[in-house]
């Protein structure tokens, strides 16, 4: 992952992208920058794609993250945007902050996925969580910061099991939908895409 970073900073700096959030059927969508120093000094070791750490270790990394990033930010897009503008259109709203959030001359935007416009030149490296060191950091950002958001609020919701599901379709998730029926923090547009859940 260093080493891939190395080859595309040409001795500048990045800035990496990514996003935690777009499937489950409640909560926001949640997008994460990150400019990381590249040098040996500074490299964290241990950045991997948030999916393949443990919720223990993503929490590690994301201090040791925080602590050591020239600059971060992290997007917020909230249920009703994702219902009026599609979950694809929320997430690129999220870039598209993290992006006019920067302060710092990067080299290169690594964005995660398939190509998408920003506004701005971006190298878009698809399944970049498991191959840059910087998206893969953001993606630790961005899962941290969701579940976080998710613990704190979950006892507004305590007929759904947010601390455990995080609002993932999961079979407990459906089973409380079809008992409880959906929150004003449920997306309605996913809704309508289950067999009434």
């Amino acid at each position: 992952m260093i080493t891939f970073d190395q080859s595309m900073s040409h001795g500048g700096l990045l800035c990496g992208i990514d996003e935690a959030g777009r499937g489950p059927l409640f909560g926001p969508v949640v997008v994460a920058s990150v400019v990381l120093p590249l040098d040996e000094a500074h490299i964290i070791q241990g950045i991997n794609d948030s999916k393949k750490l443990t919720a223990k270790k993503r929490e590690q990394l994301y201090e040791q993250i925080i602590k050591n990033a020239i600059e971060y930010h992290i997007a917020f897009v909230d249920v009703d945007t994702i219902d009026k503008i599609n979950i694809l259109q929320a997430t690129i709203l999220g870039m598209k902050e993290c992006v006019q959030s920067l302060k710092t001359h990067v080299e290169n935007i690594l964005v995660d996925g398939n190509p998408v416009d920003l506004g701005v030149p971006t190298q878009n490296i698809v399944h970049g969580d498991a191959t840059s060191y910087h998206i893969a950091a953001a993606s630790i950002l961005a899962k941290v910061a969701r579940d976080r958001y998710i613990e704190q609020i979950a006892d507004q919701f305590p007929q759904f099991d947010l601390v455990k599901h995080k609002g993932y379709g999961t079979a407990k998730h459906r089973q409380e939908l079809k008992m409880y029926g959906p929150t004003a923090m449920h997306r309605k547009s996913f809704l309508t895409h289950l067999d009434r859940w």
